[in-house]
């Protein structure tokens, strides 16, 4: 939660990023209990940030809302305050950006790239973004920790990431497709993250990981 929810006040967002952290780690264990919902609720309709979840949960008898009832508003009240996890709070979130890494690194070997790349959360960035490292650059933009929620979006994300910061250490576009020799984007195709080229129509390179060498 930022502090434009919060009203500006800093230890009301610090109190609600802790519920909210409460919440989260509830949710994945699979145990969420009404007490940490109620406090976000009434922390959130004390500083006028009211929604729908906030009024149902202060709303209905407690003994009315069955796990799953629970394990929806939380999820809502999560939303509402864009809460975003931290790696400390949820490491699994971290280790599946380096698995996608891991899948990246096949492209950029495959087309004869060479250097270190890593995933590292510099000192400087106060946020706690992840940030793909390439050569000892960081470059672009960082990725948020909740990327790391999903495999096939974390392997989207960390693939325009790495875009990113090769072509600013090479100084040439890269990927490239090898029918047109015009640079590929990360795209989306039948769900799954594709290198794509614009060239003639637009055509998918390849999968994401897949990258054939250079002839």
């Amino acid at each position: 939660m930022n502090r434009r929810h919060a009203g500006g006040d800093p230890a009301a967002a610090q109190l609600a990023g802790e519920l909210g952290g409460r919440i989260y780690t509830a949710l994945r264990a699979g145990h969420l209990d009404a007490e940490p919902l109620v406090e976000l609720a009434c922390l959130l309709e004390e500083l006028e940030v009211s929604t729908p979840a906030t009024r149902e949960i202060l709303e209905r008898p407690l003994a009315q809302l069955a796990s799953t009832d629970l394990t929806a508003l939380g999820g809502r009240l999560l939303k509402g305050i864009n809460f975003q996890p931290t790696f400390a709070l949820d490491p699994s979130l971290w280790r599946t950006l380096e698995q996608a890494l891991e899948v990246l690194e096949r492209d950029v070997r495959a087309t004869g790239l060479t250097g270190e790349l890593r995933l590292v959360r510099p000192d400087w960035d106060s946020i706690g973004h992840a940030w793909v490292e390439f050569r000892g650059s960081c470059q672009g933009n960082g990725i948020w920790p909740s990327e790391g929620g999903d495999p096939v979006g974390a392997l989207a994300s960390v693939a325009e990431a790495g875009q990113e910061v090769i072509m600013e250490t090479i100084w040439a576009a890269w990927p490239v497709c090898p029918v047109h020799d015009l640079g590929a984007h990360p795209a989306f195709e039948h769900h799954r993250p594709v290198w794509r080229c614009v060239g003639a129509g637009s055509h998918t390179v390849a999968p994401v990981g897949q990258l054939p060498p250079p002839r």
